[in-house]
Protein backbone atom coordinates (compact mmCIF):
# COMPACT_ATOMS: atom_id res chain seq x y z
CA UNK A 1 0.00 0.00 0.00
CA UNK A 2 1.45 3.56 -0.70
CA UNK A 3 0.01 7.20 -0.25
CA UNK A 4 -1.36 8.84 -3.63
CA UNK A 5 -0.70 12.69 -4.05
CA UNK A 6 -4.34 13.27 -4.13
CA UNK A 7 -5.00 12.42 -0.77
CA UNK A 8 -5.71 8.43 -1.76
CA UNK A 9 -4.10 5.21 -0.57
CA UNK A 10 -3.38 2.55 -3.57
CA UNK A 11 -3.29 -0.82 -2.74
CA UNK A 12 -2.16 -3.61 -5.18
CA UNK A 13 -3.81 -7.42 -4.64
CA UNK A 14 -3.83 -10.56 -7.12
CA UNK A 15 -7.40 -11.83 -7.89
CA UNK A 16 -8.62 -14.87 -9.39
CA UNK A 17 -11.58 -13.91 -11.60
CA UNK A 18 -14.07 -15.93 -13.54
CA UNK A 19 -13.93 -14.94 -17.31
CA UNK A 20 -17.66 -13.87 -16.72
CA UNK A 21 -16.57 -11.17 -14.46
CA UNK A 22 -13.44 -9.91 -16.24
CA UNK A 23 -16.50 -9.25 -19.18
CA UNK A 24 -18.88 -7.48 -17.23
CA UNK A 25 -15.51 -5.07 -15.90
CA UNK A 26 -15.29 -4.66 -19.52
CA UNK A 27 -18.92 -3.83 -20.38
CA UNK A 28 -18.41 -1.06 -17.37
CA UNK A 29 -15.23 0.04 -18.34
CA UNK A 30 -16.72 0.71 -21.86
CA UNK A 31 -19.62 2.46 -20.25
CA UNK A 32 -17.21 4.84 -18.46
CA UNK A 33 -15.36 5.28 -21.11
CA UNK A 34 -18.97 6.46 -23.38
CA UNK A 35 -19.42 8.58 -20.50
CA UNK A 36 -15.65 9.78 -19.48
CA UNK A 37 -15.32 10.52 -23.49
CA UNK A 38 -11.78 9.09 -23.08
CA UNK A 39 -10.21 5.28 -22.84
CA UNK A 40 -10.63 3.19 -19.88
CA UNK A 41 -8.68 0.80 -18.19
CA UNK A 42 -9.88 -2.22 -16.28
CA UNK A 43 -8.11 -1.19 -13.66
CA UNK A 44 -10.40 1.74 -13.62
CA UNK A 45 -13.73 0.14 -13.49
CA UNK A 46 -12.99 -1.99 -10.62
CA UNK A 47 -11.96 1.09 -8.74
CA UNK A 48 -15.38 3.02 -10.20
CA UNK A 49 -17.25 0.00 -9.34
CA UNK A 50 -15.54 -1.08 -5.83
CA UNK A 51 -16.81 2.73 -4.96
CA UNK A 52 -20.33 2.84 -6.29
CA UNK A 53 -21.04 -0.30 -4.58
CA UNK A 54 -19.98 0.44 -1.18
CA UNK A 55 -21.60 -1.56 1.53
CA UNK A 56 -23.20 1.02 3.94
CA UNK A 57 -20.71 1.11 7.19
CA UNK A 58 -19.09 -2.38 6.55
CA UNK A 59 -16.08 -1.13 8.66
CA UNK A 60 -18.58 -1.21 11.65
CA UNK A 61 -19.56 -4.67 11.63
CA UNK A 62 -18.24 -6.62 15.16
CA UNK A 63 -15.35 -8.57 14.21
CA UNK A 64 -16.87 -11.56 15.18
CA UNK A 65 -19.83 -10.92 12.29
CA UNK A 66 -16.82 -9.89 9.86
CA UNK A 67 -14.76 -13.37 10.02
CA UNK A 68 -18.27 -14.75 9.46
CA UNK A 69 -18.52 -12.99 6.13
CA UNK A 70 -15.13 -13.83 4.89
CA UNK A 71 -15.04 -17.50 6.32
CA UNK A 72 -18.38 -17.63 4.22
CA UNK A 73 -16.68 -18.04 0.94
CA UNK A 74 -18.25 -14.79 0.02
CA UNK A 75 -16.27 -13.40 -3.01
CA UNK A 76 -16.41 -11.23 -6.17
CA UNK A 77 -19.81 -13.08 -7.34
CA UNK A 78 -21.59 -11.88 -3.87
CA UNK A 79 -20.61 -8.08 -5.26
CA UNK A 80 -23.60 -6.46 -7.26
CA UNK A 81 -23.62 -7.09 -10.82
CA UNK A 82 -22.46 -4.12 -13.45
CA UNK A 83 -24.98 -4.37 -15.88
CA UNK A 84 -27.67 -5.41 -13.41
CA UNK A 85 -28.34 -8.56 -15.06
CA UNK A 86 -27.97 -11.67 -12.98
Amino acid sequence: MHALPDGEAELSLVIRLPWEDVARLGQEAGRLASQMQRPVTLDEAVSHRLRSARPAASHAKPAAEQSASVSSGAGVTSLPRISGTA
